[in-house]
């Protein structure tokens, strides 16, 4: 028994002493994750291995070619935007700042006449989805990380069928892993009617789907390439809260109309065309209508791109704020500048507020962002919990005139490793609602005092640190 012991040991750590050079050479974004991993490779041989190999391997970058080739692909089919563009002299000084920005850290440009829809109901906005699709004319395009193969997935994708009978074409993407119940039998009804499925992986060869830690998190449905939605709402009943652990299901999505929506288009038909190989036709690109007033710009991040589209705009947004800025996201392990950033804006008297996932979020999550809680608390930071079930929204605003909706959470996965897209909101109304909405959670939110969280317990520490020590990979 002894030798046996003697075995495992001396291979476990032959394994780490392997795999430690692998793990120093492969580029990594933030150099503590490297720490990280190292961490973990050292202090469980076997499983800290294994989960390296997983997820720790940025893959993606064997793909980039191809992803670029797919977007410069699709790029040329957009038809000219110019005549909708923002004129700059008629937004306010903040807002003239972070365009900027965004149009910096993106290919797109932010447009006007558009019209957009603020939806934080789930009933109501799978309600507005059936009816968009059921309305189609020409082209349903989905893409999501999350469908289930329940009972409001199977009412959608039986609609998607009644809509391919129809002669509408049909295009349903999604994430091999966030949709891994999705089944043969589920998905044979929809390709029998000539709905094109395809799956989006990292990367084509069985040795390159063997990392599951690139995914596309984006969440977007597109109607005839004239309505668009996006937001944090996969397919699923628990968004609807139909699931007894998470109950009510609170999250945030946009409805689009207008140039936007070609923005969106864009970035699903890259997508679907680094998944097939497919190019896009022109019927993709209808002529925008004006529809409304609403500037906009949709934004698009992943592992594939040379910048950090999320991370640079949320940076900036958060150190541009003069009066309040007001964050909800679902998952809260944030980089260091992001953190430095919310600390900063509450020593100069920006009211700064976050809210996050209460007891119904992922234990690991909840600890690591607890672990963050001592130093925002004492800069300032509002932190609230949400207590009524699932948090899940994605929304940063700033002084009430600026919002980014989108699919990406405030954590270092989003940020770096998933494939994300968002909606830059230059508009003072829709800012209004989604400030007032947080003031609606904090309703059924606990907000965590310094005072009290200062006599938290040491086991409570603990567990909060050993979570952070991890928070660049989770």
């Amino acid at each position: 028994m002894q030798t046996i012991f003697a075995v495992i040991t001396f291979l476990g750590y032959f394994v780490t002493l392997a795999l430690l050079p692998i793990v120093l050479l492969t580029p990594k974004r933030q150099p503590v994750s490297t720490v990280a991993w190292v961490m973990a490779i050292v202090t469980m041989p076997y499983f800290g291995a294994f989960l390296f190999l997983i997820f720790g391997i940025n893959r993606v970058q064997r793909r980039v070619i191809s992803r670029r080739a797919a977007s410069i692909s699709v790029r040329q089919m957009l038809p000219e935007l110019a005549g909708h563009q923002v004129a700059v002299e008629t937004l306010n000084r903040p807002q003239q700042d972070l365009l900027r920005v965004a149009e910096r850290v993106s290919t797109t440009r932010a447009t006007v006449d558009n019209r957009i829809q603020l939806l934080t109901d789930a009933h109501q906005t799978f309600d507005e989805i059936k009816l968009a699709i059921a309305e189609a004319k020409t082209s349903i395009h989905l893409e999501y990380y999350i469908w289930q193969p329940d009972k409001l997935g199977t009412e959608i994708r039986d609609l998607l069928i009644e809509k391919a009978r129809q002669g509408v074409q049909v295009r349903f993407l999604y994430d091999t892993l966030g949709s891994g119940r999705l089944t043969g039998q589920f998905l044979k009804p929809m390709r029998d009617v000539g709905i094109r499925v395809a799956t989006f992986v990292p990367g084509q060869s069985l040795r390159e789907r063997w990392s599951i830690n690139l995914r596309s998190h984006r969440k977007i449905v597109i109607v005839d390439g004239m309505i668009g939605f996006t937001g944090g709402m996969n397919v699923g009943d628990e968004y609807l809260g139909r699931d007894k652990f998470f109950g009510l299901w609170r999250d945030t999505h946009l409805r689009l109309q207008g140039p936007t929506v070609l923005q969106l288009q864009e970035v699903f038909l890259t997508d679907w065309h680094y998944a097939t190989g497919e190019d896009p036709v022109l019927s993709d690109f209808p002529t925008p209508m004006e529809l409304g007033s609403h500037c906009a710009q949709v934004i698009a991040g992943g592992p594939d791109a040379e910048g950090e589209e999320f991370h640079s705009l949320m940076f900036a947004a958060i150190n541009r704020a003069e009066q309040q800025c007001t964050l909800s996201t679902s998952y809260f392990v944030p980089t260091p500048p992001l953190v430095a950033a919310l600390e900063a804006a509450a020593l100069r008297g920006v009211r700064t507020r976050v809210m996050l996932s209460g007891p119904k979020t992922y234990w690991a999550t909840r600890q690591a962002a607890r672990g963050y809680y001592d130093t925002l608390l004492s800069a300032g930071v509002e932190v609230y919990e949400y207590q009524a079930g699932q948090f899940h929204p994605k929304v940063l605003t700033i002084d009430g005139c600026w919002s980014l909706v989108g699919t990406a959470n405030f954590d270092a996965r989003s940020l770096f490793l998933n494939f994300e897209v968002g909606v830059v909101l230059y508009d003072l109304s829709i800012a209004e609602q989604l400030e007032f909405h947080f003031d609606e959670d904090k309703k059924q939110a606990h907000r965590i005092e310094l005072i009290n969280w200062a006599g938290r317990s040491t086991w409570e520490r603990l567990q909060e640190r050993f979570c952070v020590m991890f928070s660049p990979i989770l």
